[in-house]
């Protein structure tokens, strides 16, 4: 017999009983769909977290001070001695010499303060820095001009502004430019407008006003001498992990220490981004096998129905095999079959996942995994396979003498 004689008579006997096909069909529809959507869900959750944590700056490195560290004389209890990052720290590691893969370094002085221009006011957080912070952090201008070098060398009251701090503070439409605002009791000047950054986990990296480190010690915190941390930008992503160790033992050799005993916290952009993104793997991979599963039983569902084709259709195969049909054609038409009805229900579900890519998923928005369309619609052709072939072979064994005889 011809495979398209075949295919043929297994189309027929798959539409014998639409109701009972087009429910087994649904079975390995709800399972490819589900397979191409969670993955999706997976994929596009792993992104946004991998571009939350780009947000946070290009190719950085974060020193956080944390104050004390070791042990010292004591009089009553533990001592620790003071660990600061100052002035020293910051030309050391802009020292090519002694840190090569260091593109620049950032002192940063951060403080929260009400900002009030009129009638109006926010609270807002205050970042104290150098101009090379902009680029470091990925913040652009909308507006105006950004600080320079010279602004902080000149200790100038001039400030960026961010646009939720614009928006609580100005109308819309008003030029804020060269309008002079009280951050605490001081006054600045709004030279530029930061571009929208939007939010980063819980920080709104919009609701944020930037100014030369040195005024705002001068008239904010008081503080002159230390900075609460270090923003340090590498030369390349792939000189980030160079830059991070060079950071650690310029740090370790400025504070008589060793990396281990570091007093400094030291957050590497490029160890977040592969943690997330192991995590992140982890969570689509538990995704696929849960989608996995209810794929499995749509193809439960392909052999259940399938037994009970071979066994309503006991005599048609006993006349089949008496008139000489030998056993792999009994085989492939039960076979064909079988696949067929997984074949539309793997066609469909690849529709319905597509199409369901489409929506936000509590709140994630779904990226379509290259692989996961072939992946889902093969494994729903090897369902169909699979769980065809033990009712098909069972239809295939039967003897033509005891299928004659079968009510």
């Amino acid at each position: 017999m011809r495979p398209v004689d075949t295919l043929v008579l297994a189309w027929r006997g798959a539409t014998a009983n639409k109701l009972r096909s087009l429910l087994t069909i649904l079975g390995v529809l709800i399972g490819v769909s589900a397979v191409i959507i969670l993955l999706a869900v997976g994929t596009g959750s792993s992104q946004a977290v991998q571009d939350r944590i780009k947000n946070l700056g290009t190719n950085t490195i974060t020193v956080l001070s944390r104050g004390r560290f070791g042990r010292g004389p004591a009089t009553t209890g533990t001592q620790s001695q003071s660990a600061s990052l100052t002035l020293q720290s910051v030309q050391a590691l802009s020292d090519p010499n002694q840190a090569p893969d260091v593109a620049s370094v950032s002192p940063v002085v951060s403080t929260n303060e009400t900002v009030a221009i009129g009638a109006a006011s926010t609270s807002t957080s205050i970042i104290g820095t150098t101009p090379a912070y902009l680029t470091a952090e990925d913040y652009t201008l909308s507006a105006g001009s950004p600080i320079t070098t010279q602004d902080v060398a000149s200790r100038r009251r001039v400030a960026l502004i961010g646009q939720t701090a614009l928006s609580n503070l100005f109308a819309s439409g008003q030029n804020p430019l060269g309008q002079t605002v009280l951050i605490g009791s001081a006054s600045f000047q709004i030279v530029g407008v930061l571009a929208s950054k939007g939010t980063s986990g819980t920080s709104n990296q919009d609701d944020v006003v930037i100014a030369p480190y040195t005024a705002v010690q001068d008239e904010l915190t008081g503080e002159s001498s230390t900075f609460s941390e270090l923003l340090v930008q590498a030369k390349s992503t792939a000189a980030l992990n160079n830059a991070a160790a060079e950071v650690e033992d310029v740090l370790a050799a400025q504070n008589d220490t060793t990396v281990a005993n570091l007093p400094f916290s030291i957050i590497n952009q490029g160890t977040l981004i592969s943690t997330a993104q192991s995590t992140s793997s982890t969570f689509t991979t538990l995704l696929g096998a849960v989608a996995a599963i209810s794929l499995l039983v749509g193809g439960i569902g392909v052999m259940n129905i399938m037994l009970v084709t071979v066994t309503e259709r006991t005599r048609e195969i006993g006349i089949r095999k008496a008139v000489g049909a030998p056993k792999p054609a009994i085989l492939a038409q039960f076979l064909f079959e079988a696949v067929l009805l997984s074949l539309i229900g793997g066609g469909a579900g690849v529709l319905v996942g597509y199409i369901g890519t489409h929506f936000k998923i509590e709140g994630v928005t779904p990226i379509i995994a290259g692989y996961s369309i072939p992946l889902a619609f093969g494994i729903a052709i090897a369902v169909g396979v699979f769980f065809g072939l033990y009712p098909a072979n069972r239809a295939a064994s039967l003897r033509p003498i005891d299928a004659l005889r079968y009510e």
